[in-house]
């Protein structure tokens, strides 16, 4: 049985997104289940430690019991066998923010991405915040080059748009002739979706919105509300 997915829209470890982060520890099997941070997406600016002993501590906070930080910080990383399998085995794969571009060049096509999807398949929960929610879709906007980028297709047909109750919602709009054949999802900062209905329903949880954004058309929701991506 296939896993589930975690999208949130930013400034997740800033107290407001138990909601969507308890549900997902529920849905990867209670709080005994493995959870990995994965911190690739902040290396570029020599964040990946800081920011993700700060995810440890959020998880453990929450109650999990099994928290880890996997040294997934390069391309030659992401292909050593010994992280490959402890993702294998994780319940919970949390990819954290920064540098999308950065994120999706170092995991696609990679033993650890590979072993992802395994863990996805065997029920898994595969989530990530701002740049990593982004590039689980199949299309991303890469705001370095100011360029929509094939994303790695976890989620067909859809751009992801973080921040989006700060400075995301300037790119939203905008995105739409890029992408005519994707749904865009604005996701506010705090706020999280997660595909725990039937087929290709989302639940809307946190603090904020989600806007869908399709055929010239906007609709918003808010927490508690279902979507349909």
């Amino acid at each position: 049985m296939r896993g589930y997915i975690l999208l949130e829209g930013g400034a997740e470890f800033g107290g407001q997104m138990a909601e969507p982060d308890k549900r997902a520890l529920e849905l990867a099997g209670g709080l005994n289940a493995q959870v990995s941070i994965i911190p690739t997406a902040a290396v570029p600016d020599n964040n990946h430690q800081h920011a993700g002993q700060f995810g440890v501590r959020w998880f453990r906070h929450l109650g999990a019991k099994q928290v880890t930080l996997l040294p997934l910080i390069d391309r030659a990383s992401a292909n050593q066998l010994t992280l490959a399998t402890a993702l294998r085995e994780s319940r919970l794969i949390y990819l954290l923010g920064g540098f999308p571009h950065y994120l999706a060049q170092t995991l696609a096509g990679s033993l650890s991405w590979q072993a992802m999807l395994e863990a996805y398949d065997a029920s898994a929960v595969i989530g990530g915040s701002s740049a990593g929610a982004m590039i689980l879709c199949q299309h991303y906007y890469d705001p370095d080059t100011q360029r929509i980028v094939e994303g790695l297709n976890l989620v067909p047909r859809a751009c992801l748009v973080p921040h989006h109750n700060t400075f995301g919602k300037r790119w939203a709009s905008s995105l739409a002739p890029s992408v005519p054949d994707d749904v865009i999802v604005g996701v506010d900062e705090q706020t999280g979706l997660i595909n725990d209905g039937a087929a290709g329903e989302w639940s809307v949880l946190g603090k904020g919105t989600a806007t869908v954004y399709k055929g010239g058309r906007t609709k918003t929701y808010h927490s508690g509300e279902p979507l349909f991506l």
